[in-house]
């Protein structure tokens, strides 16, 4: 008797068909064959799901989280420290902050007046201001910080997640990358499983519509699809284990059963029409600014998503903020506009989470991959810096209203309490009750990990 994974081996043509195949069988997270079954944590977790807001091309520091007021004495000045090779080495003089900071709630934490909503939640932020990256250059920083390695091919952080936990959902992936159009470099596959099964990869939602591309029923009705569910069940047979790489195989059709899941799931996911007007301007979905509005809708639909179980949630930054937050020129346009587009929807998800009672059980991160210099890159920009950064984390187990960590007086290096990526994803891991050093997967010969030999539990920043 043929089956659908006699198909898979032997035709590239039944995919989209195979797909629909998932309705007529065992909910996916109910069998424990399925690499997105449920698994119990190594130990009782604080956050249940992470929401990871990717600033794409790198945050300056000194504008943002880490005020240093040298920087003012000296704004013109040449640096009178050593400065290391640059990206463009087109160094200029030092270069005051053109934005005021403020102390916020009970905690004081200082914060640019170019985040005053998020500012409004200081006391639920742990701001580190004590981060460095493995490289100066976009892609090799991207890989770093979501896959723990600065070369592509690794998995990433969503989907040590995903193989680490599975999911609560019973028809939504486990790791949902909200993609606001801007590509970041180093490609789409910093969002991938890697050598991990293709299950555990990121999906890409869009916060438009259509929300998923190729997940629409082609059929013309629901009893033609049903007849076609009911067939593809008749002759599926168990010939699996009589098949080569049938792990890979299991993992594609489970890939496309959720697919079919999903043709219901997503919309509802992405009907933000059904949240209160109070919310929806909350979050800024009436906004003059249209990038505003639009990442208003990706971080509502992040509240939706770990609403309904999903382990892992990434935002990326939407195009036309200038080049991402990596402004070698035009610091003031560039740096204004991408914090217009996501400090309102930013500050609103921490608030709508809170209210929700959602806060406790999720953690926050905002970072991007490394920050810029404190002198300019020629008279009004910065360049890459990966000697020192700030980045900071809220919710599910973090101790809000602190700081942790500092850089020199003029915000360029690290001097206390250095952190790399591999202490944010050894921390993340163990807020989702998972032993960073257990979490592992055998390939090319040996056991390999997120924070490879790595990584280090930070208990000043956890609640």
């Amino acid at each position: 008797m043929t089956n659908r994974r006699e198909f898979l081996k032997k035709s590239s043509m039944g995919f989209g068909t195979l797909a629909l195949s998932g309705v007529m069988q065992q909910d996916l997270r109910g069998n424990p064959k399925s690499p997105l079954y449920p698994k119990t944590p190594d130990f009782a977790p604080k956050a249940k799901s992470v929401i990871f807001l990717y600033m794409d091309g790198g945050v300056s520091q000194v504008d943002s989280f880490d005020p240093k007021p040298q920087l003012a004495k000296e704004n013109g000045l040449p640096p009178k420290f050593k400065v290391d090779a640059t990206v463009f080495n087109d160094n200029g003089n030092l270069l005051k902050s053109p934005w005021d900071f403020h102390h916020y709630g009970d905690s004081g934490i200082p914060i640019s007046d170019l985040f005053p909503h998020i500012a409004s939640c200081a006391d639920e932020l742990c701001v580190i201001r004590s981060m460095t990256a493995f490289s100066p250059n976009h892609p090799n920083a991207n890989y770093a910080l979501h896959c723990g390695h600065e070369l592509s091919g690794r998995p990433s952080m969503g989907a040590w997640v995903s193989y680490g936990l599975g999911t609560y959902s019973q028809d939504l992936p486990s790791y949902v990358v909200i993609h606001g159009g801007q590509v970041p470099a180093g490609g789409m596959q910093i969002f991938g499983s890697g050598f991990l099964p293709a299950n555990h990869a990121g999906s890409v939602f869009l916060p438009d519509h259509p929300v998923m591309q190729n997940t629409a029923p082609q059929e013309v009705s629901s009893a033609i699809q049903k007849k076609k569910l009911e067939f593809l069940n008749e002759i599926d047979g168990n010939l699996e284990a009589r098949m080569t790489h049938a792990e890979a195989i299991e993992s594609a059709i489970q890939n496309y059963e959720l697919a079919f899941k999903m043709q219901m799931a997503v919309p509802d996911v992405a009907d933000i029409s059904q949240e209160s007007e109070v919310t929806k301007k909350l979050y800024g979905l009436d906004a003059p600014y249209k990038n505003t509005r639009a990442y208003a809708a990706q971080c509502l639909m992040a509240r939706r998503l770990v609403e309904r179980g999903v382990r892992f949630v990434e935002l990326t930054i939407n195009p036309g903020n200038g080049d991402r937050w990596d402004q070698h020129s035009k610091l003031i346009d560039g740096h204004q506009k991408n914090a217009m587009a996501v400090d309102q929807p930013i500050g609103a998800l921490i608030k709508d989470l809170k209210s929700h009672g959602l806060l406790d059980t999720t953690l926050l991160v905002f970072s991007g991959e490394f920050g810029r210099t404190p002198f300019a890159q020629g008279t009004n920009g910065r360049d890459h810096n990966p000697q020192g950064f700030s980045m900071w984390m809220a919710g599910g187990g973090i101790k809000g209203g602190t700081i942790y960590g500092a850089t020199d007086e003029y915000g360029y290096r690290v001097i206390e309490n250095k952190l790399t990526v591999h202490h944010l994803h050894a921390n993340m891991l163990h807020l989702m009750g998972i032993d960073f050093q257990n979490l592992t997967y055998r390939y090319s010969g040996r056991d390999i990990r997120l924070t490879d030999v790595h990584g280090e539990v930070i208990p000043e920043i956890l609640a």
